[in-house]
């Protein structure tokens, strides 16, 4: 079925997809049909060989602003349960290709999570980041009280979950939750920019690599060590592996070809 709340876009000489959440009255909040399309979409992409690397944005105005308020509000805990809406962002994080979180105007609540759960971010200067769920007399359910602890670090990570401050895009960059921050213009393109640098690269060795990387958040360092390593094995069974290091030999670009 055609998606109704996102549009996908394919950049086929770059390699890079481009997911743009698309409800904008509503500021992209994350209804359970916008969640199920974007899960959808990145597995889609993420089966695709002509796509390396994807783009998720929202509009100017707002990456997106925090869950629909709307349609949890009557629920019971029992309700919530049986919904199970955390197995969409559980087939969310399973994305094998890299994802970059495109972020303008607001990340908030489920929004911030949302952005958190992509492997890099780029921010405008009008972005906004937080997890104001304590204003409503709940919490972050999605990742909030995780991901942005190990991002910012428990000091930070408190404040705002606590009293649901937003930071700033500078404050974001400086705390090292974002990767860099551009002018409003300018902050799409940076992040397709930063797509393509990766989409040039081995797309096996780009998985592994980003597999890799999440694996320290979830193991001790010689677990995570060892990981690694049997990664980087595998990798020289690979055709990228050999035209990669005879390319360097040869001092001419690769051509990997994801095999």
């Amino acid at each position: 079925m055609t998606p109704e709340l996102i549009i996908i876009h394919h950049q086929a000489q770059t390699h890079v997809a481009h997911i743009q959440l698309n409800r904008p009255k509503e500021l992209n909040a994350l209804s359970l049909q916008l969640l199920q399309e974007l899960r959808d979409a990145l597995t889609a992409l993420d089966g695709d060989d002509s796509v390396r690397a994807i783009v998720l944005s929202g509009n100017d105005k707002a990456f997106a602003a925090g869950a629909d308020i709307k349609q949890m509000a009557g629920r019971t805990a029992i309700d919530m349960y049986n919904i199970d809406q955390f197995a969409t962002w559980d087939a969310i994080k399973k994305i094998k290709k890299p994802v970059i979180a495109a972020v303008s105007g607001f990340a908030l609540g489920g929004g911030c999570e949302l952005a958190m759960l992509c492997d890099m971010i780029v921010a405008s200067e009008t972005a906004r980041f937080g997890q104001p769920e304590i204003k409503i007399g709940v919490m972050p359910g999605a990742g909030g009280t995780q991901r942005l602890t190990r991002a910012v670090g428990k000091a930070l990570a408190m404040e705002m979950v606590l009293t649901g401050r937003f930071i700033t895009a500078e404050e974001a960059l400086k705390a090292g939750l974002v990767n860099r921050v551009t002018p409003l213009e300018l902050y799409l393109s940076e992040a397709f920019r930063l797509a393509a640098a990766v989409a040039e690269m081995s797309p096996l060795a780009v998985k592994m690599a980003k597999e890799s990387v999440l694996k320290a958040f979830d193991s001790t360092l010689e677990e995570g060590l060892h990981f690694e390593r049997k990664n980087f094995y595998l990798l020289f069974a690979s055709d990228d592996q050999k035209e990669g290091m005879q390319a360097f030999l040869e001092k001419r670009p690769p051509v990997f070809s994801g095999k």
